[in-house]
């Protein structure tokens, strides 16, 4: 599967932008092209999106949660896959670099093979660090938080 990475630092504590990021929900807000995110319960969650004018549909489950440190998933349904992490760190009191890993495949040999899903999440994923940065740091603060930790797709 293609592999995505990219970063970026916010001006807000980690626990601030670690705590906004559990807020999984809310992520139409500031990601292009994603319509809907309904969490499930604490490992599982079903996301639609826009991906070249087509709705597509698929739930994670998150494998791994660390509060302010990690949150990992994996895709077990739907039309999309699309697993990664994203890590938190500290560069200073008040700024936390959030670094961003996924692999992404489309449904179709075509989607993949051409490429065009790899540019489009690649493209989506740096515009989406920048809204999630104006989002945080214009806030002023977190919307919730979820604290649990989650270890090998288990609520601990």
């Amino acid at each position: 599967m293609p592999k995505i990475e990219d970063s970026i630092e916010v001006q807000v504590p980690v626990r601030q932008a670690y705590n906004q990021w559990t807020q999984f929900e809310e992520f139409p807000e500031f990601m292009e092209g994603i319509q809907a995110v309904l969490q499930l319960d604490d490992t599982h969650v079903h996301w639609v999106a826009e991906i070249r004018g087509e709705s597509r549909e698929w739930t994670t489950e998150i494998v791994e949660q660390q509060p302010d440190k990690k949150v990992a998933w994996k895709t077990i349904a739907g039309e999309v896959r699309n697993d990664g992490v994203v890590t938190f760190e500290q560069v200073t009191g008040d700024q936390t670099r959030v670094n961003v890993q996924m692999n992404v495949e489309g449904d179709s040999a075509t989607e993949n093979v051409a490429g065009d899903l790899l540019g489009v999440v690649k493209s989506r994923v740096r515009g989406d660090l920048e809204r999630f940065k104006q989002l945080i740091e214009n806030r002023g603060e977190e919307t919730g938080a979820w604290r649990g930790e989650v270890r090998e797709g288990e609520t601990k």
